[in-house]
């Protein structure tokens, strides 16, 4: 227990995650309220929107009129996601309310490159070379590493930690050659295959190859594990995590509808301050944003803090007894 960090961040990624995958559309100033609420909860960062295609992800078609619309506020870094140069654009027009920088992306996995990003190993390469291209080009920094399916993959299967480590090494090497100082190596359990063991033995073999860069972790429950494998993480010394508030979430072309998606923020948090791992992050008030998530996206989410609620009140009614 050694190695369990003082504080970790936590960038919220609800709206992104939840909105792509909604089964019906959710209108923008719910998407908006939902953001402003969150933004009320002391998360540090939070990752407000894909400017993505709507043939590919209608959910986030009124992209820009969400981003436009939420009420930033001070001390909260606000994030999107893009994967071209007209996501790019679309992001630059707003660099005066959301962090803008690039990553490097590649999976573990071929076959999800495949189906995610229709681009073998090869063509991601290349892909990502153009990017980092037309990101310097703008100005614009590319300082993260992201390993998608860096645990297991629905369409290839067992993924081995050494074939998480070729993966950064590739996005590394991409990095070096042309002049990228990259802070963070993020590593996605994308279709939940991760469990505490595999969460050791590759963020383990990151530190060994790469002990100046920070962690991040991206998990999702799809099978039950999250919080079990950022404990992992966190006695691992991770203090970087993606979470989304109540669960929602999860990758629309990761092949398993229905299943939970990402770890809930809200049970992170509680894990973490449980412990005595500060996030800065007001629980209830992110379990009534979680009930406001539930309203929106018309579903229950998975997240059992949702259900059963934080320990304030019982500890505040101990304290008075």
């Amino acid at each position: 227990m050694s190695d369990l960090p003082e504080a970790v961040r936590i960038t919220e990624e609800g709206p992104r995650e939840g909105f792509q995958i909604a089964t019906t559309p959710v209108l923008t100033a719910d998407k908006i309220a939902l953001i402003d609420a969150l933004s009320a909860t002391g998360a540090p960062r939070i990752q407000v929107a894909s400017f993505v295609s709507p043939k590919r992800v209608p959910g986030w078609a009124d992209a820009d009129a969400v981003v436009a619309g939420f009420a930033p506020k001070p001390g909260v870094t606000y994030t999107a996601l893009w994967f071209n140069p007209q996501g790019l654009q679309r992001a630059l027009a707003f660099k005066d309310r959301l962090a803008v920088y690039g990553s490097i992306t590649v999976a573990a996995s071929e076959a999800f490159s495949l189906k995610n990003l229709n681009r073998d190993r090869a063509g991601q390469i290349a892909a990502q070379r153009e990017n980092v291209a037309e990101h310097l080009a703008a100005g614009v920094p590319v300082t993260r590493v992201s390993v998608q399916a860096a645990f297991g993959c629905n369409f290839a299967g067992d993924i081995a930690p050494a074939q998480a480590i070729a993966a950064v090494a590739v996005a590394m090497g991409l990095a070096q050659e042309t002049g990228c100082t990259i802070e963070r190596i993020s590593l996605a359990d994308t279709m939940g295959w991760a469990n505490p063991l595999l969460i050791e033995r590759v963020v383990g073999a990151v530190r060994s190859r790469w002990p100046e860069q920070k962690v991040s972790l991206h998990l999702h429950d799809t099978r039950g594990l999250g919080i079990a494998n950022a404990l992992a993480g966190l006695r691992m010394g991770v203090a970087d995590f993606d979470a989304a508030v109540g669960g929602a979430g999860g990758c629309p072309f990761a092949g398993h509808p229905g299943a939970p998606g990402n770890i809930a923020t809200e049970e992170l948090v509680m894990l973490c301050e449980e412990m005595g791992i500060a996030t800065g992050i007001d629980i209830d008030a992110l379990i009534a944003a979680g009930h406001l998530a539930e309203r929106v996206l018309g579903r229950t989410l998975p997240s059992a803090l949702l259900r059963g609620g934080s320990l304030t009140a019982f500890r505040a009614k101990a304290r008075a007894a």
